[in-house]
């Protein structure tokens, strides 16, 4: 029988590569719900293809929109950010694959969990903000997270049930500046920073990946994702990217997983674990690396991945501060409002002047959320 997926957010960078997977395995996969925030055209375009039991445009502006354009096919067209949280309840779905970018994930992916579907976590933020009420709930529930993320798909595909883990080694392109000086850096141009040397992602990702939040973001994932403590997930520059990341044993030996940068390896294997299917695309030659090479992350140049460190320390709600404000000074910085540097600016005053607590409620991490927000902005 088919597994039904939900695609919390077909239409970015992870969605639309989900649904090539389900495209090439459409004898083991069924698109059945279909959700984006405001890329109306595009959504509409994956509904008539892949005709799901239901879309959702968060938009609600854009809701006439993609009614109109669907009313000749069988589809239930839904609105709003409440609907994403009661359309992932539907008992027919197998796998809800949380692919929305930043904050706005959260409680669709609780009430996921809540509702005892199977997690494909590739919205990071997720854990970021509140990892210690998400494992706890995923554990309440009995609900698997499995994760998307190729970092720490590769963990996982390395972990051996029973073997105790000494260290995680995150594997780190650098991002387009990581040979950039202190002074190189504060004059880079959003254009700049959109040029990733690697990935393909969105801009917000993109830009998260040249500062290194996107990997300090990473740590605090693989720390909820894996049960190990922050001194145990040491990060790894590695620009080749042909290591997507490591474990290192109690005894000594380092697993690692090897393969060409593409998304869809990681999504495939959230689907079918514990099984591997085939998968068309492009494959590792080893005789064409000329070199592997590992350098260790500079935290005073890249400064967001010292703050990300310092929040997972300091614990409770200081992750979501920092989460929060990232994606104030993320969003400027895209906007041309502020310069590169500033975005760890203002991250660190925001962590400094928001509320601080250990609480760990959804009502904590909402307000916390909003008034961080409030106070980021204040900054630009």
């Amino acid at each position: 029988m088919k597994k039904r997926i939900c695609i919390l957010g077909s239409t970015g960078s992870i969605g639309t590569q989900a649904l090539d997977v389900i495209a090439q395995h459409s004898d083991l996969y069924e698109a059945y719900v279909l959700t984006a925030y405001n890329n109306a055209d595009l959504l509409i375009e994956q509904a008539r293809k892949f005709t799901p039991e239901a879309v959702v445009i968060a938009n609600e502006n854009n809701y006439g929109k993609v009614k109109d354009a669907l009313s000749d096919q069988p589809i239930k067209v839904y609105a709003g950010a409440d609907a994403l949280c009661q359309v992932v309840q539907d008992d027919n779905i197998d796998i809800v694959l949380a692919s929305m970018v930043g904050f706005a994930g959260l409680e669709p992916t609780i009430a996921a969990i809540k509702a005892k579907k199977m997690i494909a976590l590739a919205n990071k933020e997720t854990l970021v903000v509140a990892g210690d009420l998400i494992t706890r709930l995923a554990n309440e529930h009995q609900v698997p997270i499995l994760p998307v993320d190729s970092e720490h798909s590769a963990i996982f595909q390395c972990i051996e049930p029973g073997n105790k883990i000494d260290k995680l080694l995150l594997t780190c392109s650098g991002g387009p500046f990581r040979n950039f000086t202190q002074e190189q850096l504060a004059t880079v141009t959003k254009s700049d920073a959109l040029a990733h040397p690697t990935w393909n992602m969105g801009a917000k990702i993109t830009i998260d990946s040249a500062t290194l939040m996107n990997k300090g973001f990473e740590v605090i994932e693989a720390r909820w994702l894996f049960g190990v403590r922050p001194e145990q997930i040491q990060v790894v520059v590695h620009p080749q990217s042909v290591i997507h990341s490591a474990v290192q044993f109690e005894d000594g030996a380092i697993k690692a997983q090897l393969g060409v940068p593409d998304m869809r390896l990681p999504i495939q294997y959230a689907f079918s674990y514990p099984k591997r299917f085939p998968l068309d695309g492009e494959r590792l030659d080893l005789f064409k690396m000329k070199a592997l090479t590992f350098e260790q992350p500079d935290t005073q140049r890249f400064r967001c991945l010292g703050l990300a460190y310092e929040s997972l320390k300091q614990g409770g709600n200081m992750p979501c501060i920092v989460n929060a404000a990232n994606e104030i000074a993320n969003r400027a910085f895209i906007d041309d409002r502020i310069g590169f540097e500033q975005i760890a600016d203002i991250i660190e005053k925001t962590m400094q002047q928001t509320t601080f607590t250990k609480d760990s409620t959804l009502e904590t991490y909402l307000q916390t959320d909003k008034e961080a927000r409030q106070y980021a902005s204040t900054l630009i």
